[in-house]
């Protein structure tokens, strides 16, 4: 983290230091068991999405001073209605009261200086030696090894969540410039061999963002943006796609999380084999049974997350193993796999508890094949 917030000055040391980084990040995920491996994000500044601000040419970042600069666009905006008190103590949001993500700050957007970045001319992709960077990485740590790589890119719609249109002629000319430009990067990605898994949150979350908004409306919203990403997946393998999604995995209440009854149909016709969603924190744990009525589309496969991010409690892995079992006999015992909620390195309050959650969702899931294959 240090050589990345050095900027330019700590790019070839990163480069220099990034293999072994990555080699040692895999070995990890080995020895807890885990088979399906990525590079723990660890060449990407910041937050899982500001990477892409690297990737991108015609953007610019502008600063503004209390109450200056466009409406914020906030993920936990219902939630900050209902409980207003809690967020203002600093309690809600990302890092909230537990120092993580850098000790960002949980303040309201608009009751802080802020640095927006804006699309001030035509969108290009100058991401390649970057990308191609990452595929070397972790093509050269898990080499020899019995492991299935994966590399994480970001969508066009959770990009629009952070990113102000000064440039095109209207949001939809906007979005799908956005979605052409990352084309680009997930053909990288799977013309390489290792699979990508797209990361989504905006899908569900941006719910909160638009608190007006009525049911029918979002979906309308909501379905363009999946359009979108669907249009930058033209003709590429389906086989070679995960689509992630959750509902922003920021510590707080998510009482006002939009249902999955009423997405479902969205997520489920992205372009992607596996669909990889929350299914064991406390808001959404229950969501297994809208799968008893929607099922799964033939041909595509399901990560429900059976760790979470919300709770340093270890999940035990027979609890581990009951939510493999009760999603694989409503989709197919070949169909599902383990995953998590969402990402943890800096959701839980150390990495010691990351690698327990993992060792956990690993030997949950033999527990659970040994079940689901005596029978």
């Amino acid at each position: 983290m240090a050589l990345l917030q050095k900027g330019e000055a700590g790019k070839q040391e990163l480069a220099e230091k990034l293999p072994a980084a990555v080699k040692d990040i895999v070995r990890k995920q080995v020895e807890a068991g885990v088979d399906v491996v990525n590079d723990g994000e660890i060449p990407k500044r910041g937050t899982f999405s500001s990477y892409i601000q690297e990737r991108l040419e015609g953007i610019e970042p502008r600063s503004f001073g209390v109450g200056e600069g466009p409406a914020p666009r906030d993920v936990n905006g219902r939630d900050r209605r209902d409980f207003p008190g809690f967020f203002s103590a600093g309690l809600g949001g990302f890092g909230a009261a537990r120092g993580t993500f850098g000790g960002a700050s949980a303040q309201r957007p608009a009751e802080a200086q802020r640095t927006l970045h804006f699309c001030t001319a035509p969108l290009k992709y100058v991401g390649k030696a970057g990308a191609e960077q990452d595929i070397r990485n972790l093509k050269a740590a898990t080499a020899g090894l019995d492991v299935e790589p994966w590399l994480p890119a970001i969508t066009p719609g959770t990009i629009e969540h952070w990113l102000w249109n000064d440039h095109y002629k209207s949001d939809e000319e906007f979005l799908y410039a956005i979605a052409e430009v990352m084309r680009e990067e997930y053909k990288l990605i799977v013309d390489s061999g290792v699979m990508l898994q797209l990361d989504d949150p905006d899908l569900p979350d941006g719910w909160q963002m638009y608190p007006d908004m009525s049911v029918e409306d979002y979906r309308k919203y909501a379905a363009v943006r999946v359009e979108a990403l669907n249009h930058a997946l033209r003709d590429l393998p389906m086989d070679r796609i995960r689509f992630h999604t959750c509902w922003g995995s920021s510590h707080g209440p998510h009482k006002n999380d939009i249902p999955l009854r009423h997405i479902i149909d969205l997520i489920v016709s992205v372009k992607a084999e596996c669909i990889s969603i929350e299914a064991s924190n406390p808001r959404h744990e229950h969501d297994w049974t809208v799968w008893e009525s929607a099922g799964l589309p033939e041909g595509k496969s399901l990560m429900p997350g059976v760790v979470g991010h919300c709770t340093d409690l270890i999940e035990d892995p027979e609890l581990v193993a009951d939510r493999l079992v009760r999603y694989a006999k409503l989709v197919g015992r070949e169909n599902v796999i383990a995953g998590t909620d969402c990402g943890l390195g800096q959701r839980v309050g150390h990495p010691e508890l990351v690698w327990a959650k993992l060792a956990a969702s690993a030997e949950g899931a033999r527990i659970a094949t040994k079940r689901l294959w005596s029978t």
